[in-house]
């Protein structure tokens, strides 16, 4: 069933968020000038950060691929106390309440927001046709942009949402399991 991106985007809002705050870090972080910053809009793209040409390509990879690793880490921690069944107040042991759904929406909500979207891949793409990119920059970016356009083709069969369900269970459930 195919839904349009902007109904999914409405839905998973509190992603798309923290994916421009993840580029917009990675720009503080790496003092890249931000232009321009759009957290959320009915639009397409439902956000975006414009900010001035890193310097070098390795600021540009960090700046690109920044919100994977944010959106990922922030998905899993939302969803962590949903995860931990005593957390659940004034439940049983195990049991869920709204908190905890909610908690989980949250997660998967950011981490489906993970993956670059197209255009930071067609960003980096242009760092590899720099004839000023290092080699190894551009073998290291290239895979990346091939990466991102196979998870934006993901996105037609929901390996973003697989993503971020995983990322909202499996990662939250692994880190109980280790601490108990």
């Amino acid at each position: 069933m195919l839904i349009p991106g902007f109904i999914i985007s409405i839905i998973t809002f509190p992603g798309v968020i923290v994916h421009e705050i993840a580029h917009q870090l990675f720009c503080r972080i790496c003092r890249v000038a931000v232009l321009d910053v759009c957290y959320f809009r009915f639009g397409n793209p439902a956000g975006y950060v414009v900010h001035e040409h890193p310097k070098s390509s390795y600021q540009h990879i960090l700046i690109g691929i920044g919100p994977f690793f944010i959106n990922t880490i922030v998905g899993a921690l939302i969803a962590l106390p949903a995860a931990v069944p005593i957390l659940s107040f004034g439940h049983k042991l195990g049991g869920s309440n709204i908190i905890d759904y909610v908690l989980i929406w949250l997660g998967v909500s950011v981490a489906m927001h993970s993956f670059p979207s197209t255009g930071d891949a067609k960003s980096l793409w242009k760092t590899v046709k720099d004839k000023e990119t290092p080699i190894i920059a551009k073998l290291f970016i290239a895979p990346i942009v091939l990466l991102i356009y196979i998870g934006a083709l993901g996105s037609v069969v929901w390996l973003d949402l697989i993503y971020g369900v995983a990322v909202a269970t499996f990662i939250p459930n692994l880190i109980i399991n280790i601490l108990a």
